[in-house]
């Protein structure tokens, strides 16, 4: 079920017409049952086979962590099968059809004739929506208990309704359960203000995702979709950018409306974008970018691996392994192991040459930072969005070499495009020098404008909007 879609608009407006009431009967039982049910129905909405994956992962960690905590002489080999399972459903719905084809081309370049893609059954290559989502978000339980920093939840309906919880099921945020398992064993009354912003942020997230991510999508899926239509350098940079924005602004978009949600409900989920192109430092930018996934690999993957406490060239390998790895979380293609190398190999320049505090102090050194950590992300954006290596190579080429016979392609879709690109770029112009136009006004006045500001957006989102498009994050 799609955010921008009518029916979730049914869905939305039954749910918290129930949710208010079921709320004020102070069962906890009856509002975890509750929420369950909503999210699976939320989830089953796509395919209701694709539930018997997340109640599979859901009970192996629920029963793994009270196992963990009961039997503690063992309580590692409970991780390990919490781990096994959740990483073995990933490897068999979302990896399977990978590994067999490069087995395949690995023994076909030994001469040996092989069709394991061919032969694997057809279930297995239906990703199930936001398996990557939920399967990180339950480990992420299970390890939590493992060391200490939690006890587990004694009530299964508890347990699934911090899984299942709809508004981040499908494409995060990934929430902790140190956070959320708290907020939903006692849900705290919304405040008028609460309810406000929460609007705001959902109507913000729509204006993000159905307005500018939307309208430049034409823009960027036309380019990608024939990449021979020219190699003029200047329209493949633009390319690039529309896509880097379209991501931004259509992945920001949920994460807003998630957290809309969740504060209607009464919770809090944190901030998971915070203007990520305003980094001066590709550090920056992953502690800018998709906050929730970059935390989970550090304190998951990093750390526990060793990170910086066992010397700084070991730490350079522990990040080229977190970074590769979280390339192949977001997609079963050696583009994304390419553009996690890539941010890995961009980190560890960093790190060895600290091109960034030696620009700091230079005039103009923050701008000119700014500059070069977004040229490094572009290049790995191609990367991100090509359909295969081929092709990112070939838009490479046309991006770095300005010469060229093919001109400067237009047509209505790239024509549309380019302006909601221009629009895109002024708004993050705007909150990179902090401008608040809200300031000018009058104190008394302040309410009125905002709620003008959330109208205009709204009407922005029924006339304005592009067609409508699958949220990216949802093919991860």
């Amino acid at each position: 079920m799609l955010f921008n879609s009518f029916i979730f608009f049914v869905f939305g407006s039954l749910f918290f017409l129930l949710f208010y009431f079921i709320k004020r009967s102070g069962s906890r039982e009856l509002r975890w049952g509750f929420l369950v049910a909503a999210s699976f129905f939320f989830y089953g909405w796509w395919d209701w086979r694709f539930l018997f994956l997340i109640l599979t992962s859901g009970f192996i960690d629920y029963f793994g962590a009270r196992g963990i905590y009961r039997y503690q002489k063992q309580k590692k080999l409970f991780l390990i099968l919490s781990i096994l399972g959740n990483v073995g459903s990933l490897a068999v719905f979302k990896y399977s059809g990978f590994i067999a084809e490069n087995i395949d081309m690995v023994l076909g370049l030994a001469g040996v004739k092989s069709n394991l893609a061919g032969d694997i059954p057809e279930f297995m290559l239906l990703l199930p929506v936001g398996i990557s989502f939920y399967t990180f978000q339950s480990m992420s339980y299970t390890i939590d208990v493992y060391r200490g920093q939690m006890k587990p939840t004694t009530n299964v309906l508890h347990f699934f309704a911090y899984l299942s919880l709809f508004p981040q099921l499908v494409a995060g945020p990934i929430v902790r359960a140190t956070d959320l398992l708290p907020q939903l064993r006692e849900l705290r009354p919304t405040s008028e203000i609460e309810r406000w912003n929460g609007f705001k942020l959902i109507i913000i997230g729509f204006f993000k995702k159905v307005v500018l991510a939307d309208n430049i999508a034409p823009l960027v899926n036309s380019g990608f979709a024939n990449i021979h239509m020219t190699d003029n350098g200047p329209f493949w940079w633009i390319v690039i950018i529309g896509f880097a924005f379209q991501i931004y602004f259509d992945f920001s978009g949920y994460s807003d409306i998630a957290r809309g949600l969740a504060k209607w409900m009464g919770l809090h989920f944190r901030l998971n974008f915070n203007h990520p192109y305003h980094s001066r430092s590709l550090r920056e930018f992953w502690g800018r970018w998709h906050i929730s996934l970059s935390t989970w690999f550090r304190d998951f993957v990093y750390i526990p691996l060793g990170g910086s406490r066992k010397g700084r060239w070991n730490a350079h390998v522990f990040m080229w392994i977190t970074m590769v790895v979280s390339g192949l979380w977001h997609g079963a293609a050696w583009t994304f192991i390419i553009w996690g190398g890539l941010h890995a190999f961009y980190l560890s320049v960093e790190r060895v040459t600290r091109w960034p505090q030696a620009l700091k102090d230079l005039p103009a050194g923050g701008l000119v930072s700014i500059l070069i950590t977004n040229v490094l992300v572009l290049v790995g954006w191609v990367f991100f969005r090509a359909d295969s290596v081929g092709d990112a190579a070939v838009i490479l080429t046309h991006m770095f070499s300005w010469g060229g016979e093919g001109g400067f392609v237009i047509n209505d879709e790239i024509r549309n495009g380019l302006v909601w690109l221009t629009v895109s770029m002024a708004i993050e112009l705007i909150t990179f020098f902090r401008i608040k136009p809200h300031l000018f006004v009058p104190v008394k006045f302040r309410r009125f404008v905002d709620v003008i500001y959330v109208l205009l957006m709204m009407l922005a989102c029924i006339y304005l909007r592009g067609e409508g498009n699958v949220f990216i994050y949802f093919q991860f």
